[in-house]
């Protein structure tokens, strides 16, 4: 019968270390596969390549295409957050600005003499809403 005590804390500790290694390898696989298929200045060939070499030689396939491609790997992460980034940017301001632009709207009525006070009122506290 094996107890717990029988497992020392060094081979936990090791085999805590051998399992985080394992996942972080599966994660950089992972990546260097979604970026192979992310880029456009390869064809398909090109590609197929590169995903049976990661899978047939795992260790050796990421190691090259790692050192083979990393600057190019930056380039299209930065390139995608600045595209994030822009595409949230820009959802901020349509959000904020159909507010913004209707109370600007209603404040010229209102000092054209257009609109009274309460409407302006009433049409603050719709965009606002």
């Amino acid at each position: 019968m094996v107890l717990a005590t029988d497992y020392p804390f060094l081979n936990i500790l090791w085999t805590m270390i051998i399992f985080f290694a394992w996942v972080i390898w599966i994660w950089i696989a992972i990546t260097v596969l979604v970026d192979v298929f992310r880029r456009h200045d390869i064809g398909g060939f090109s590609k197929a390549g590169w995903v049976i070499l990661v899978i047939v030689v795992p260790f050796l396939g990421v190691l090259i295409y790692l050192l083979a491609n990393h600057e190019g790997m930056a380039k299209r992460n930065v390139k995608q957050a600045e595209a994030q980034k822009a595409q949230f940017d820009e959802y901020v301001r349509e959000t904020a600005g159909g507010s913004a632009g209707e109370i600007a709207k209603a404040k010229e009525l209102l000092d054209s003499g257009s609109i009274s006070q309460e409407e302006f009122d009433q049409i603050k506290r719709k965009a606002l809403a």
